[in-house]
């Protein structure tokens, strides 16, 4: 089975009223296009994905990393970005395709599984809920008829399908309205796979439907420490938070010395339960010999986020006698913050003394202590 997956994120999601596109609203630093994405990425049956985007909203895709995905423009309707699709990839020899809307960013993988599985000897696998509630049909003139609601049933999304077959009825109707693929075999006579949805699969249409979403992904937080010190010897300028800072000595070290960063590094890798900054950057290591300690810090970064970590806040003991922090204080934070991608105001740098104490209070050393917390996203 050569299988494909196509998810439509070309909608606005205007009923959600929000200013951000629906499919790339954010829930714990995550778009819903994204959890939509990353559900299916461990499913080895599924050979490429398809992302239909509206041309308008490129700016937001744009920053989404993807691998293995054909990004194409949506059209005016669902129909029309779904036949688009799947005209991209006619002939790519798919011969069955899974379709999902961005909109449903929390389809379980067990239910993903089994679509696949059924897919394979069917044409047409389908993920339906039975509807509990009284149902009623209202007329405008509020005449209220009952509806026997055992003949009502709710679909999902993923739907999975033959290729050739759905690509067929798509052009047939190619100029009709539907709200799903589904809807193109109503009335005919097909062999249908009807499996149970899940309640947790739902779409997202209104703000209360995004309320539930963020809370079923409450977000979890983690904490860590840092702490490092280097001597101050004969030289000029030295390092602090990334800043260059002019001072009549330097600080000793295999890169360039910053025990804020080195710190601040320290913490994150401690939070993420990621080892240390010796681990990383040994100094045993000649590749690593004067490096900057920004560059450091962006690996880190970039580390955290492909073990889907992001920061939350940062708290920092910069513990020199001089020079004093209070003039360079913003300075570091808006660099932390650029590199590690939060608010600068989400940072918290206090300058400390040890009142004239041992080696820093001489002078002769500076020291840093970092606490930080992330957040581990789904």
């Amino acid at each position: 089975m050569n299988l494909f997956l196509i998810i439509l994120a070309a909608g606005d999601g205007k009923r959600l009223k929000t200013n951000i596109p629906k499919p790339f609203n954010k829930v714990n630093n995550k778009t819903l296009l994204e959890y939509s994405m990353n559900v299916f990425k461990n499913f080895d049956e599924i050979k490429k994905t398809i992302i239909v985007y509206n041309p308008k909203h490129k700016k937001y895709l744009d920053k989404i990393k993807m691998n293995n995905c054909i990004k194409i423009k949506g059209g005016s309707t669902r129909q029309k970005s779904t036949i688009k699709a799947l005209k991209k990839i006619k002939n790519l020899n798919c011969n069955k395709v899974l379709i999902h809307d961005a909109s449903r960013p929390n389809p379980p993988q067990q239910l993903i599984k089994k679509i696949i599985k059924n897919l394979k000897n069917n044409d047409v696998v389908i993920p339906i809920l039975k509807i509990n509630d009284a149902t009623k049909f209202i007329q405008k003139n509020n005449l209220i008829s009952n509806i026997n609601r055992n003949y009502l049933k709710l679909t999902q999304t993923p739907q999975g399908f033959n290729f050739k077959r759905l690509y067929q009825k798509h052009r047939i109707n190619i100029n009709e309205k539907f709200d799903d693929d589904f809807s193109l075999y109503a009335g005919q006579k097909e062999k249908i796979v009807m499996l149970n949805g899940n309640v947790s699969n739902f779409k997202i249409t209104y703000n209360d439907d995004l309320d539930i979403f963020k809370s079923l992904k409450k977000r979890e937080f983690f904490y860590g420490i840092g702490f490092d010190v280097h001597k101050l010897v004969k030289g000029s300028n030295i390092y602090l938070g990334g800043i260059k800072i002019p001072f009549p000595k330097k600080l000793l070290g295999h890169s360039d010395g910053d025990p804020v960063l080195h710190a601040l590094i320290d913490s994150l890798l401690g939070a993420c339960k990621l080892g240390d900054i010796g681990k990383l950057f040994s100094n045993q290591n000649k590749k690593f010999k004067n490096i900057k300690s920004v560059k450091m810090l962006k690996k880190v970064v970039q580390l955290l986020e492909n073990k889907n970590f992001s920061i939350n806040n940062i708290d920092i003991n910069i513990i020199a006698e001089k020079p004093k922090i209070k003039k360079y204080r913003n300075k570091i934070a808006n660099l932390i913050g650029k590199i590690c991608k939060i608010d600068s105001n989400k940072i918290n740098i206090k300058g400390k003394t040890t009142e004239k104490l041992g080696v820093i209070g001489k002078g002769e050393a500076i020291a840093s202590e970092v606490i930080s917390s992330v957040i581990k996203n789904d």
